[in-house]
């Protein structure tokens, strides 16, 4: 039983062209019990994700030919493998520029492997794991969004729409507590982890994602409320619905 859960399990793909950080972080990868392949360039990565379906991929940004935001791009055309941006750019518009092509998260460097690790384990927990435990399987908002977590479907006027890992966990703590308000740090560890406490971009950024593809009108929100100064708060659909 013990080693069901156990890292052993897990293939994480390295993307890096400086040897050295590579051997770096494959170390401490190994020391940790996962298996680890290495990719020197964006196109290797490509290679590698479609014959090796790795559970993680940590991706280097700055490599010479397909840079790392380039390779995420296409990657996301093809896959929703789990990826961690290495970035040696502390700016936030760096830092946002990845996410909104698809990253799970990002390391600034000089990191330490001891803040990677935590990285590294935070992400497959939130990917691995199921976010439907508990409460209603099906909910029915209303005549456009229907919401069915036993399969993870999520239906907007009658069309299917595809949520990535992260998306769906947000959407499902939101639901979960319809009507009331979610503060950003509740809101970061139930979805991200307690070592993301501070990320409150990570929850503005993510809630712009699911306003996008669920309500009719993103600048004016009828699912996803903003409480000011505090975080967010989805209609509370059961006492709408009694209402008519």
């Amino acid at each position: 039983m013990v080693e069901n859960s156990g890292p052993k399990r897990y293939l994480i793909l390295v993307v890096d062209d400086e040897t050295r950080i590579a051997r770096m972080i494959r170390m401490n990868l190994e020391h940790d019990g996962y298996e680890v392949i290495e990719a020197n360039s964006g196109q290797q990565a490509l290679d590698m994700v479609r014959s090796r379906m790795p559970n993680l991929v940590i991706l280097d940004v700055m490599m010479p030919g397909l840079d790392g935001y380039e390779t995420l791009q296409i990657l996301r055309e093809i896959s929703q493998v789990p990826v961690i941006m290495l970035t040696a750019k502390s700016e936030e518009e760096d830092r946002i520029r990845g996410l909104e092509l698809g990253a799970d998260d990002y390391v600034t460097k000089p990191f330490s492997p001891r803040e990677l690790m935590s990285r590294v384990k935070a992400v497959l927990r939130r990917t691995e794991g199921s976010a439907s435990g508990g409460g209603e399987d099906v909910i029915q908002v209303d005549d456009r969004l229907k919401i069915d977590f036993g399969k993870r479907e999520v239906w907007v006027e009658g069309e299917l729409v595809k949520l990535r890992p992260t998306e769906y966990r947000l959407l499902y703590h939101l639901v979960q507590n319809a009507g009331w308000v979610m503060t950003y740090d509740q809101l970061l560890t139930k979805v991200w982890g307690y070592e993301y406490r501070d990320e409150t971009h990570y929850v503005r950024l993510y809630i712009n994602y699911l306003r996008q593809k669920l309500e009719k009108d993103p600048t004016n929100p009828e699912y996803i409320l903003t409480e000011r100064g505090v975080g967010y708060r989805f209609v509370d659909y059961k006492r709408k619905n009694a209402g008519h």
